[in-house]
């Protein structure tokens, strides 16, 4: 069992930067692949990043490439989400999750079994 917790979401201005974190209990984490998704007011959940169990491949939606990254620390049991350049667009709530698969940091929804109860970002024009 994993349980996720994130933290750090906040209202920023348009242009600004935010750091996202997750913080997993269990032993089990560093075993895992990690990914970050969101939702929109009024929007269907999407993608945002992913990584997988040892940090070597990450992957990222196109809306977000080049803006934002995702990084892990496994000695500290927790996957973060660096978000540059806001926009408007990328208000939502943040939610990270945890796969029992390794090393595709797929961005499919259904990969992950293990889900945060998520962080609300709001990015002010």
């Amino acid at each position: 069992q994993v349980q996720l917790v994130e933290s750090g979401g906040g209202l920023v201005q348009a242009g600004g930067s935010l750091r996202l974190s997750c913080a997993a209990s269990g032993r089990t984490f560093g075993n895992k692949d990690m990914a970050w998704f969101r939702q929109g007011p009024g929007k269907e959940g999407e993608f945002v990043a992913a990584i997988t169990w040892s940090g070597s491949l990450t992957n990222y939606a196109d809306s977000v490439k080049g803006r934002f990254t995702i990084s892990r620390d496994n000695a500290k049991n927790t996957v973060y989400l660096q978000m540059n350049s806001l926009k408007p667009e990328d208000t939502a709530v943040y939610s990270c999750a945890a796969s029992l698969y390794r090393g595709t940091a797929s961005d499919r929804r259904n990969a992950y079994t293990y889900w945060g109860q998520g962080t609300q970002v709001t990015v002010s024009a």
